[in-house]
């Protein structure tokens, strides 16, 4: 049954049918080919898969950034950010680098920071001089950041998979995106010198202010959603649905760029993309119930660790698995299915399970833009001028930098564990 499944699953996935097919089609075959089981217990598993507290928060942050995409956030942030770095050499690429962080804050979504911030800058570095690689290069990679900083789909869905704190996550995840993004910053410098772009004239102090003051609201999300939990105000589910009320004030009452109609329709695109993130939960929660009720998760498990019980070897060998999974799987899909197999795993070789979900976003971040199938590559076709060719040659230099980040990340526990070990004391 195991290996009908198996054999099942990998050839659904190399034909490229959806994934939550390819995961629960393969299990309801396999069983109803092997088990006597009655088939109604598919059905029943997906449902409990999606029974989980903490995955309320996720159409909450999702329509949240989608609110405030469409109220006119993307041109202040952008614009914020130019004010901030753009006097530096190599300043609009560390304008991107900055706009997706910040955007990230608000959106939790890789492929909308590639979007929002790539539709209004891929235009604007082209006209300094920028090379066309490297500009949909510095895009497609620092809009990854929109998974790692919190407030994060992704991480939450690692919190549903293995119980781990929510806050705790978020709070590791504000470590690990400075160190993603700083990582990326030299390397901006560095080709801004090489292709001969000048920076521009510095903004005055006004201009400064006056840019924090238009992008405010918008940059309060963030603010609302970690000063609630670290205050103990609301949980990060309660936070969520806080900073969706939030959202629809700033966009409706304070930017009104956009008409009710024209709001009412972001929330069709995020109840959307909710379906699509909770069917492929779903899917995989059913893939992990067959896993662990046929033994198979404590078999993977024990034949890791009989490899190396070194949490050196085994974090090595959890990358590697990872980044080759991101290769061809989205990140929350990867944290469904290969996130509790790990988080046993380490914690059996002493692994912090919050340190570990902060490797594996990570991970997960590398994966959205390293191909074949790395969704911002597809994403970025989007912009005008680009295409999926010219992107995956972008992209390479900053996969590169993006896992000297990850080994800072993995090997150095106190950048991500630092500010988790303040808030909650250790």
């Amino acid at each position: 049954m195991v290996i009908t499944f198996l054999v099942l699953l990998a050839v659904l996935m190399l034909v490229g049918t959806p994934i939550f097919i390819a995961l629960a089609g393969s299990v309801t075959v396999a069983m109803g080919s092997f088990s006597h089981i009655p088939l109604a217990i598919v059905a029943e598993r997906l449902f409990a898969g999606l029974d989980k507290f903490p995955l309320m928060a996720i159409p909450f942050f999702i329509l949240t950034g989608s609110l405030m995409s469409a109220g006119g956030l993307s041109q202040r942030i952008i614009r914020l950010a130019n004010l901030l770095v753009g006097r530096f050499t190599g300043g609009m690429g560390m304008t991107a680098v900055s706009a997706s962080m910040f955007f990230g804050a608000i959106s939790g979504s890789s492929p909308a920071t590639v979007v929002s911030v790539g539709s209004l800058l891929y235009p604007a570095m082209r006209k300094e001089g920028y090379s066309g690689q490297f500009s949909i290069g510095v895009l497609v990679s620092s809009g990854s950041l929109g998974i790692i900083i919190p407030p994060s789909v992704v991480m939450i869905v690692y919190a549903a998979v293995t119980g781990v704190s929510v806050g705790a996550l978020f709070m590791a995840g504000v470590g690990a995106g400075l160190l993603y993004a700083a990582c990326l910053l030299p390397y901006c410098w560095y080709r801004a010198k090489k292709d001969g772009v000048t920076p521009v004239e510095p903004p005055s102090w006004g201009e400064v202010l006056a840019g924090f003051k238009d992008a405010s609201w918008g940059l309060g999300v963030p603010l609302v959603v970690l000063g609630g939990i670290y205050l103990g105000i609301f949980t990060p589910t309660e936070a969520a649905a806080v900073s969706v009320v939030y959202a629809l004030l700033v966009s409706a009452l304070i930017y009104r760029e956009k008409s009710f109609v024209e709001l009412f329709q972001s929330m069709i695109e995020a109840a959307t993309t909710t379906a699509q993130v909770m069917i492929i939960l779903a899917a995989a929660s059913v893939l992990a119930w067959f896993l662990s009720s046929n033994g198979l998760a404590a078999m993977l498990a024990n034949a890791i660790l009989s490899l190396s019980e070194n949490p050196y070897h085994i974090f090595l060998l959890i990358n590697v698995t990872v980044l080759i999974a991101g290769m061809f799987l989205d990140a929350s899909s990867i944290m469904v299915i290969l996130a509790p197999l790990f988080y046993t795993v380490g914690m059996r070789v002493g692994i912090d399970p919050v340190h570990l979900g902060a490797v594996l976003t990570v991970n997960g971040a590398i994966g959205m833009f390293t191909p074949p199938f790395g969704l911002n590559l597809f994403v970025a076709g989007t912009i005008n001028g680009v295409d999926y060719v010219q992107a995956v040659r972008g992209a390479l230099p900053f996969i590169g930098i993006a896992l000297f980040a990850l080994i800072l990340l993995t090997y150095i526990p106190a950048i991500s564990m630092w500010l988790p070990n303040v808030v909650y004391g250790g």
